[in-house]
């Protein structure tokens, strides 16, 4: 996967319930609706956070689902 991180991402959304879905609706619509003149320097480091923090709670439930 780190060869791929389209691939990763894909297979995280893949893996998500219904509730984890519409949290990741509500976010893109909240970010859809931030006023223009919002920093993009700022709002790509923040996006960045928020998919890596996301993609490390996937890997660790994942890891947890194996072992159970």
């Amino acid at each position: 996967m780190k060869n791929s991180p389209k691939l990763a991402i894909l297979q995280s959304l893949d893996t998500m319930d219904q509730v984890q879905m519409e949290n990741v609706l509500l976010y893109i619509r909240e970010i859809l609706q931030q006023p223009a003149h919002v920093d993009y320097k700022n709002f790509k480091k923040e996006a960045l956070k928020q998919i890596r923090k996301a993609l490390r709670q996937s890997k660790t439930s994942q890891g947890l689902q194996l072992t159970a």
